[in-house]
């Protein structure tokens, strides 16, 4: 398995890295939990100083450890309480058991110290331009460690790319789900049919966005300071650019001009295909493996630097 990725499972085309465990899209829960290698739990054990020869237990603090093989995942508070992986999956079930949304993909990363499940939501996508839609998704990630909080979030995708985008704004919806999960919450179709309106127009809001880049025009001087401010060197004299970074804007002004998507028309030329040049060099270019860059896409850096890069765009376009 590769480096990060340590277990996952999918349904529909194979992932980047060729390994996983397909989904047919008829599992159980429980199936698509064994089947992404999630069937396991995390608990705490306590740690210990040596202090003049002797173990004593550590107060401030408590190591995190897999149930099935006694991996450790991390040290961490002595307060901290894991959010175990079943309860990860109950998030989605009761959404998932009436149709509003499939199991997509889910697994592990960093031996287990990163899970996430990723859910289709069943709606219509999203048309940006002719030929260029946005399909959207549910994503719930943590880690075991201790060093990443549990996060729930929608998740648009671009389908000719498959870029993940940045949501423009804090997802109402996602709040909703967390107030709406218990017992009670799979017999109320019409609470959760409720959060999935909310949601879409949380995504149709963000979109509209898209389609405003869409129909904006730029030049290759607003391209250039566009590409600064998302390297964060609009205030760094060109001397003083390392090579690494003029590289990578480079890079990014060949994206703009030959990325995928850019034959449709409504891309190239617009703030719409500068935004996405970014988001495709995040997506598959930027770190050292696609491992890296996924675990930066949804649980570090590349998030932040997609959303930001998102809101620089509708500013500069204005």
């Amino acid at each position: 398995m590769s480096a990060a990725v340590e277990n996952m499972a999918y349904f529909g085309e194979v992932p980047w890295h060729g390994l996983g465990t397909p989904l047919d899209g008829n599992e159980s829960t429980e199936e698509v939990m064994q089947k992404a290698g999630l069937d396991w739990k995390v608990t705490t054990e306590p740690l210990y100083r040596q202090i003049d020869g002797n173990f004593v237990e550590y107060e401030l603090g408590q190591a995190s450890v897999r149930d099935i093989d006694g991996k450790d995942l991390g040290n961490v508070g002595p307060r901290w309480t894991p959010l175990q992986n079943v309860q990860a999956f109950k998030t989605f079930e009761p959404m998932v058991e009436k149709g509003l949304m499939d199991w997509h993909t889910a697994g592990s990363l960093q031996d287990g110290r990163r899970v996430w499940v990723l859910c289709k939501l069943n709606m219509d996508n999203s048309e940006i331009v002719a030929g260029d839609e946005i399909c959207k998704f549910a994503t719930l990630s943590m880690g075991h460690d201790g060093k990443l909080a549990v996060h729930f979030g929608f998740t648009p995708i671009r389908i000719v790319c498959a870029n993940t985008e940045a949501l423009a704004r804090e997802c109402a919806a996602s709040k909703l789900i967390r107030v709406r999960h218990h017992r009670n919450v799979a017999a109320n179709v019409e609470k959760l049919r409720d959060i999935m309106n909310v949601a879409n127009q949380e995504f149709e809001a963000t979109c509209d966005e898209y389609r405003y880049l869409a129909s904006r025009q730029i030049n290759k001087g607003d391209l250039e300071k566009y590409i600064k401010i998302v390297c964060d060197v609009q205030d760094t004299e060109e001397e003083d650019i390392s090579t690494r970074t003029k590289n990578i804007m480079t890079r990014i002004e060949e994206l703009y001009e030959g990325g995928r998507g850019t034959e449709i028309a409504g891309v190239t030329g617009t703030w719409w295909g500068a935004y996405n040049a970014v988001t495709e060099y995040l997506n598959y270019e930027k770190g050292r493996n696609a491992n890296n860059r996924m675990n930066s896409l949804w649980f570090g850096q590349g998030s932040v630097q997609s959303r930001d890069a998102l809101v620089a765009a509708v500013a500069l376009s204005a």
